[in-house]
């Protein structure tokens, strides 16, 4: 497990949500250090997808306010939000079923891409130069998440667990200054996990990205978590590292119980 630095990559301060009369959350504050892999654990409803919808601009809270590296981010829109930085896997696979898997990490690069329609059609000087780049950067996601036996194949026909590393090199494919992972373990098998667990701390200790993830394996949140907060009914309940928060009583009744409390 990483040291993480205490400067704050992102700050949230008294965020509020709701839909009408359903309070989703309130009053939620935390921060992210750099490089540090922060979890959100709880209970399902209990808001933890919501957190993530609101820092990537899905969702506009009602009050409150979401800094990132110093810049308020809760008004803006989400390609806006993804330009500064932050990129995000979802619980259901968000990818181009069509697309082979090089071409779903080049759809990643679009952020980056600076030459018009024009110049791509005639594909020539800048535009050609600019190409190579951005497919050296893919390569060396491929090669980094181990994809290069999928490199090719159309993503609708690749195993349930490649198509989710698919989705995570997606993600770094933006060159994330954070990274939102939500629940990236989700009906993957035990190998499949062991594999997307080596992936993310590599993510974490070799890349040094910063991130934020929403997971139900508590085996996993335990190997991996530098720090974890736990969501209960849309409010904050718990905070700090894995091994004190699931001793924490609130914890224990609202999401662990008694027979799941954690020795670690």
């Amino acid at each position: 497990m990483s040291n993480f630095i205490t400067e704050k990559v992102l700050e949230i301060e008294g965020l509020h949500l709701r839909f009408g009369g359903l309070q989703v959350l309130k009053n939620v504050e935390f921060h992210i250090g750099n490089h540090e892999l922060l979890a959100i654990i709880g209970p399902n409803g209990a808001g933890k997808t919501s957190i993530l919808n609101c820092i990537n601009g899905f969702y506009r809270p009602q009050s409150g306010t979401i800094f990132f590296q110093g810049i308020p981010i809760h008004l803006l829109k989400p390609h806006d939000i993804a330009k500064l930085g932050i990129s995000r896997t979802f619980q259901n696979i968000e990818l181009y079923t069509g697309l082979n898997v090089m071409e779903n990490l080049m759809a990643a690069r679009h952020i980056h891409m600076k030459k018009g329609a024009l110049a791509d059609f005639f594909f020539f000087g800048p535009a050609r130069h600019e190409e190579i780049k951005h497919r050296e950067v893919v390569e060396e996601i491929i090669d980094f998440l181990e994809l290069a036996p999928e490199r090719k194949k159309v993503v609708g026909t690749i195993p349930y667990g490649v198509r989710k590393r698919v989705e995570l090199g997606r993600a770094l494919a933006m060159e994330p200054i954070l990274l939102l992972l939500d629940e990236p373990m989700a009906g993957m098998n035990l190998e499949e996990k062991e594999d997307m667990a080596r992936f993310i701390l590599d993510v974490s200790e070799l890349r040094r990205v910063p991130m934020i993830i929403v997971e139900h394996d508590m085996d996993l949140i335990m190997d991996i978590a530098d720090r974890v907060i736990v969501l209960d009914f849309g409010q904050k309940i718990a905070e700090g590292l894995f091994s004190e928060v699931v001793k924490d009583p609130r914890v224990v009744e609202a999401y662990l119980g008694e027979e799941e409390v954690f020795d670690g």
